[in-house]
């Protein structure tokens, strides 16, 4: 085999024997990834083998061949082989180093300088790219010119071209390696990125629909279960002394339990459907347009209701109608539970593009138990801000007043 045949296959070599994945203990600052090659012990074990058959074949050229202890010398480099990857730097200072010995000793290794091109590959893939740069600098300066001692001092020989050209392709294709695996990298750690932001916002709609379902069970529920409890309070004391106001009682009970039951039946079926946008499983909101059967209901279970409508009726959003429509009924389900004398007012105001509406209702004795940050009025509070409202509280010793404020569309006379 001829040095001829042999060199044409050196750039192939350098790939296959240093194409094994980089390993934990790498240095370098180069990210760490492990793409599908050829595996760590076997890579070595080719690197070991190359260096060592280039450095026994017995090249024609009597020039290439390594004799005593030169081939000691010659076969150093495939020590270093193993340790290519964690200090990439000082093998290919060995590998260097036993060339520059052999080339002044008049020989000309190919053992030593596939062992450069090899640790090249491995400075310019494993090192900072300035380093690597700086590194394949070196090496091809060095043996360009101590090439040239065996061949008589020939600078620009053509074999000795060709080892030199090699070492440059191996430094380049360690660079485009190194920068393939930072390519590869990002990409990994923008996935992960994208991904845990997708976990952020799952979690996140996962916390704002909780709300939204507690806000819309106490919607559904609060005022209903108010009316029940309170009217199997007039049951219970009027069972025996006016069975007349028992029944009546019993008949509000009945009504209110069908009338939840129905509601929860249809959040439910809303919650279990595949397709939340499915206009079948939706039931129209209630509005203000509805203010005269829920202040009749309130009327069934004892409480009256004072209504003062606006001159003006503004038009109103469906969200903020619904949302208004909410506010009465908290407010009046809170002048029911907390309130005195049986009564409340109910006040509309419009002007400068929204709606005011207005509750109050006296206090008993104790302090008002609405002024406290509950469910109600917190979720009363949170409907009201996300169309833009707002809601203002105030009381003395003899009123309790629920004050919320909505964004009108426009304006027309009633």
């Amino acid at each position: 085999m001829g040095i001829s045949v042999l060199r044409s296959q050196y750039a192939h070599v350098v790939l296959v024997v240093d194409s094994a994945p980089k390993g934990a203990g790498d240095t370098g600052g180069v990210p760490t990834l492990r793409p599908p090659g050829i595996a760590t012990p076997l890579g070595d074990v080719i690197a070991v083998a190359v260096v060592v058959l280039f450095g026994v074949v017995p090249f024609p050229d009597e020039t290439s061949r390594a004799h005593g202890p030169l081939l000691a010398v010659a076969l150093l480099p495939a020590a270093a082989m193993p340790f290519r990857r964690r200090w990439p730097i000082a093998a290919l200072g060995v590998s260097v180093v036993c060339d520059v010995v052999m080339a002044f000793a008049g020989v000309l290794a190919p053992s030593t300088l596939i062992a450069v091109a090899i640790t090249t590959f491995s400075v310019t893939s494993r090192s900072r790219r300035w380093i690597g740069i700086l590194s394949v600098a070196v090496a091809t300066l060095v043996v360009f010119f101590v090439n040239s001692v065996p061949l008589g001092g020939d600078l620009f020989d053509s074999l000795a071209m060709q080892f030199v050209t090699l070492i440059v392709l191996a430094g380049a294709l360690g660079d485009a390696a190194r920068s393939r695996r930072e390519y590869l990298t990002a990409m990994m750690e923008r996935a992960e990125r994208a991904e845990r932001g997708q976990e952020d916002e799952a979690r996140r709609r996962v916390a704002e629909e909780r709300v939204r379902i507690a806000r819309d069970l106490h919607d559904v529920v609060a005022h209903q279960i108010s009316v029940i409890s309170l009217s199997a309070g007039v049951a219970s004391s009027s069972l025996e002394s006016r069975p007349e106001r028992a029944r009546e009682a019993l008949s509000n009970i009945r009504s209110a339990s069908r009338t939840v039951l129905t509601d929860i039946g249809g959040l439910m079926t809303l919650l279990r459907a595949d397709d939340p946008e499915d206009p079948h499983g939706l039931h129209p909101q209630a509005g203000l347009d509805s203010v005269g059967d829920l202040i009749t209901r309130f009327a069934d279970v004892g409480l009256r209701v004072e209504l003062e409508p606006a001159q003006v009726m503004p038009v109103l959003s469906p969200a903020v109608n619904h949302v208004a429509y909410l506010a009465l009924q908290e407010g009046l389900t809170n002048a029911h539970k907390h309130g005195a004398e049986g009564r409340a007012a109910v006040r509309l105001r419009s002007g400068d593009g929204e709606v005011v509406l207005i509750i109050a209702n006296p206090l008993g004795d104790g302090p008002p138990s609405t002024t406290a940050s509950g469910h109600g009025l917190r979720g009363l509070r949170e409907r009201v801000a996300a169309v833009r409202g707002r809601v203002e509280t105030a009381h003395d010793a003899e009123e309790f007043r629920l004050e919320i404020s909505l964004p009108a569309e426009e304006t027309t006379a009633r």
